[in-house]
């Protein structure tokens, strides 16, 4: 099937209708159109269906614009996002536990984990855990309660969870950073998450891209003096006197 716009989305409708969720290369093949065809579509039919940690669920009580605003931060300044990710890969240990917060440019760190050694990964995003799933030397585990669209992330138990894990380096992501007003983001579900991983974890590292700088928002949940360091696109600043886990150095 090919068709006009509104024939893919009609077919697709109905299948996300049947089964709750598709993925995006199975609804390019179920439409024998390419996945950048499927996302235009999808675009267009924003009070029908979404797409989201690639996923094509049906669109949500939140109205329109809360779906979209993710998908929109997840292209925007991705290669600074990537350059940030690729810096924090060698604090990453051999045969460690790690913890990979929620949010866009995470989800580069997970697509460039080492290989070669065997890894535990938790995490409790959606775009996260699709790009581990696949690895057979990474042991993932997915904490699990209600799922948030707005940023592709669980919330319920999760901070609880955590601390039945030994964490060696937790990577924590941010809306804002604030020399005054510390470290926030946008979604309270996410704090005590963010900050039960922080207590956790050997050594915490705030991963992020320059634009965060100055900026606040609405949910504080650490300070800078709370990290190991800050790594950005521009590498990795160390905050002298803070614990750090032994680093990687593999890649």
């Amino acid at each position: 099937m090919a068709g006009n716009s509104d024939e893919r989305m009609e077919r697709l409708g109905r299948e996300v209708a049947a089964r709750g969720v598709l993925r995006l290369k199975d609804a390019a093949a179920l439409l024998g159109v390419s996945e950048m065809t499927v996302r235009r579509d999808l675009a267009g039919a924003r009070d029908r269906l979404t797409y989201l940690g690639g996923h094509i669920v049906a669109q949500g009580d939140g109205g329109p614009q809360v779906p979209y605003q993710f998908e929109r931060e997840a292209d925007s300044r991705a290669a600074s996002k990537r350059a940030a990710c690729a810096h924090a890969v060698p604090l990453i240990a051999p045969d460690s536990t790690i913890f990979i917060d929620c949010g866009t440019t995470l989800a580069h760190l997970a697509e460039q984990l080492p290989t070669g050694f065997a890894l535990t990964v938790l995490c409790y995003s959606l775009n996260v855990a699709e790009r581990v799933a696949h690895r057979s030397d990474i042991r993932l585990i997915l904490l699990g309660g209600l799922y948030h669209p707005e940023s592709a992330s669980f919330a319920g138990d999760a901070g609880a969870s955590l601390s039945w894990f030994g964490i060696n380096t937790a990577f924590i992501s941010a809306g804002g950073v604030d020399p005054a007003r510390g470290v926030s983001c946008s979604h309270l579900h996410e704090v005590p998450i963010k900050q039960q991983a922080m207590a956790c974890a050997q050594a915490s590292y705030l991963v992020i891209d320059g634009s965060k700088k100055g900026r606040v928002r609405p949910a504080l949940f650490a300070g800078l003096d709370d990290f190991a360091g800050l790594v950005t696109e521009d590498g990795l600043q160390r905050f002298p006197g803070r614990s750090a886990a032994p680093a990687g150095g593999a890649t």
